[in-house]
């Protein structure tokens, strides 16, 4: 049986959903589709986002010979095999391009990631590569300078979900539209939400639920929870995650870790997943905690992988040990803020220019205009040397952005500065 996110997979740009941040109407992804002078380009991204979805898309409205294939399956003779096919169709009668989307590049190894080159360069072949890895770690600088357009994509939001949920529900064609299902509102939203942005995920549980249901059936938010073998406690007992997770924070904010603690446990007993409580906690470690025990965001950040190394329910573990350490730890948000009293001058102000000293001067004719001319490295001086940094109209107002305070290890950052400005002045 073809699975439903095979069959519910969008045909038309009109029905893709999600990843409005560089697909929408009028942007120039969606324009160079519609135009047919899209060229090639590297989707990155979670599974599930619609990756696959979109290069399918494209090469159905390029009107071209589309080839596709997965990188763990097809080894450098098939492509090489793809890529001489590929030729015939461009310096034969067809004269027409051929694309390429080639899956889970990221596990071809460099040699075979060159393979591709000769063929880019002369537009024999067209390139959709999709991976679930940092395209800058994992693909070949070589192939990045011939693909310039690279695609993040990101987890799709509740409401993407629910959208083709129903989709699938009402499509009389491809879906179950024709069984007029019962079904309660909440059990749809409940499923939207714990497929964690992941479309094949919602589409495919979905499937399960229906191919599973009695005749007369009513889709229930008991049935979602039993389907996705998660916890729906939010909704049992009322509690909206988002009110648990800034209580969580605000409760380690105020060094209080018995009430972080229990915010966390009903996040869990709720049914929230690892990466929604790591990354709330991982933002705090810099927020709130920062210079005051700067260790806290490698801590936390081991904490976090290693909960999502192990799983639950020892996760809790992991997870537990970080709560505990940043409601426990001193605070200080002094770097936040001075990032944020720097971004308010760069908005609000007329800043003047880099000053000549601190530009780059690694090229020729730089010196002649006086670039780099009398900039002092403060290693040459044992460390440090009075010399101008900012601009030169901040540089006269004498601005401060960080006020370290004295908690924690911000105390010993504070003091060293302060013996700077009683030694040299305010700006050094």
């Amino acid at each position: 049986m073809i699975p439903l996110s095979t069959r519910m997979r969008p045909e038309r740009l009109e029905d893709f959903q999600g990843q409005e941040h560089f697909m929408y109407p009028g942007s120039l992804l969606y324009n160079s589709i519609k135009n047919k002078t899209f060229t090639s380009a590297i989707f990155f991204g979670p599974s599930g986002t619609g990756k696959t979805t979109l290069a399918r898309i494209i090469a159905k409205e390029m009107d071209s010979d589309f080839m596709e294939i997965n990188a763990s399956t097809t080894g450098t003779k098939e492509l090489k095999d793809l890529i001489e096919n590929a030729k015939l169709r461009f310096y034969g009668l067809e004269n027409k391009t051929t694309y390429v989307y080639i899956d889970e590049f990221h596990r071809w190894n460099k040699l075979q990631q060159d393979s591709l080159l000769k063929a880019l360069e002369e537009g024999v072949i067209r390139f959709i590569g999709s991976t679930t890895e940092n395209p800058y770690f994992a693909i070949n600088n070589a192939v990045l300078s011939r693909v310039r357009n690279i695609y993040q994509f990101e987890r799709l939001q509740p409401d993407h979900l629910k959208k083709l949920i129903l989709r699938a529900l009402t499509d009389k064609e491809k879906g179950f539209g024709n069984l007029e299902i019962p079904y309660d509102e909440e059990a749809l939203d409940i499923l939207a939400d714990l497929a964690n942005g992941d479309g094949r995920v919602a589409l495919d549980t979905f499937g399960f639920i229906i191919d599973n249901l009695n005749l007369g059936d009513r889709i229930t938010k008991e049935m979602v929870a039993e389907a996705m073998q998660r916890k729906i406690g939010f909704y049992d007992k009322g509690d909206d995650r988002y009110n648990l997770l800034s209580a969580l924070q605000k409760s380690i904010r105020g060094s209080d870790p018995d009430a972080a603690i229990h915010y966390f446990a009903r996040l869990v007993d709720g049914g929230a997943d690892i990466q929604m409580i790591g990354r709330r906690l991982m933002v705090i470690a810099s927020e709130d905690i920062g210079m005051a025990y700067p260790s806290a965001v490698s801590i936390v950040t081991s904490c976090v992988q290693a909960a999502l190394m192990v799983g639950y329910p020892e996760a809790v573990i992991n997870l537990s040990q970080a709560v505990i350490l940043l409601a426990s730890a001193p605070k200080s948000n002094a770097a936040y803020m001075a990032y944020e009293k720097a971004l308010s001058d760069i908005r609000k102000k007329k800043i003047d220019d880099v000053p000549l000293h601190l530009k780059d001067a690694h090229y020729q004719g730089a010196k002649k205009m006086g670039i780099g001319k009398d900039y002092k490295y403060p290693h040459a001086y044992g460390g440090y040397v009075q010399q101008q940094y900012l601009p030169d109209n901040l540089y006269a107002e004498g601005v401060k952005y960080y006020e370290p305070t004295s908690n924690g290890s911000e105390g010993s950052f504070k003091k060293f500065l302060e013996g700077l400005e009683e030694r040299y002045g305010r700006n050094h």
